[in-house]
């Protein structure tokens, strides 16, 4: 303070401020990011900042071009061109920079909007990225993922919902959207059942199965089991090949026989199994495989 200075005494230095609810710990505290990489504190910059001038305090260290990395002014034209121009203005690494406002009360997030894009290849597959992971990635928190995981969580809704609405036989690019964000993106094999009505619409739709990288293990009594205790009338199975290729295996087309056998003894209907890969889907009545 001035009086101290006044009298030549040494000030306190301040306490620092306790972050409170939705929020990590400030930005500088996780370096920056560049090209696609993360740098943090105790790492050698690979740039000298442009000018060649001393940052004050910082002997010899050439100081920055931008007298201030606040975000004030461009989050705040962000949030303008959103609400002034619609989402559609925005670019992913845009959008997925907002999303980590919410997180981070300070700082600059694009760089890290950006690392996480170029390292899952796509704004939706941070989204769908396995949450352990995204933990364990270095730039990013509990608040940070529960972020990313609270707008997946928001899609996938919507779009089920609108599923929901409508006979599903009738809405079939809906259905697959909603599929296709849903797994296509596991890293591991899911199998999940689809619970229909008497007109076809959706009554559930539940994974019954995780497994590994390429099995899942699926058991036909208890598929028609849970069948009959939502009084559903007809099934669609539907599992994810991590690999990408969509191609059903020899166990795939037997443990679909198996469902569809255990299943018609009941008076339930097995209308189609399906199989998701990468941006590319099977469908078993389609190929003449049930």
């Amino acid at each position: 303070m001035w009086f101290d200075r006044l009298l030549g005494r040494t000030p306190k230095p301040a306490k620092a401020a306790t972050l409170r609810g939705f929020a990590e710990a400030p930005m500088a505290a996780f370096g920056d990011v560049e090209a696609g990489r993360t740098r943090f504190p105790g790492e050698t910059a690979r740039r000298s900042w442009s000018g060649g001038r001393a940052a004050p305090g910082s002997g010899d260290s050439p100081a920055p071009p931008f007298a201030t990395t606040g975000p004030q002014g461009h989050r705040g034209r962000l949030r303008e061109r959103l609400l002034d121009r619609g989402p559609d203005s925005l670019a992913d690494y845009e959008v997925l920079e907002m999303l980590l406002f919410f997180a981070f009360k300070t700082g600059d997030t694009k760089p890290l909007a950006k690392a996480l894009i170029n390292r899952y290849g796509s704004f939706a597959a941070v989204l769908a990225a396995p949450q352990q992971e995204l933990l364990e990635t270095r730039g990013l928190g509990p608040h940070s993922v529960a972020a990313l995981k609270l707008v997946q969580a928001a899609a996938l809704r919507m779009a089920r919902a609108e599923v929901f609405e409508k006979p599903v036989l009738n809405n079939w690019d809906r259905l697959m959207d909603y599929l296709a964000a849903a797994i296509s993106r596991e890293k591991i094999e899911q199998f999940r059942v689809l619970f229909l009505d008497s007109r076809n619409r959706l009554i559930a739709d539940e994974a019954q199965a995780r497994g590994t990288v390429n099995h899942t293990p699926v058991y036909p009594r208890e598929v028609v089991k849970r069948a009959l205790e939502l009084h559903a009338t007809a099934l669609i199975l539907v599992h994810n090949h991590p690999s990408g290729d969509p191609t059903p295996s020899r166990a795939d087309i037997e443990m679909t026989q198996e469902v569809k056998a255990a299943a018609t003894v009941l008076g339930i209907a097995l209308h189609d199994h399906l199989i998701l890969g990468n941006g590319r889907w099977t469908s078993f009545r389609r190929d003449g495989l049930l």
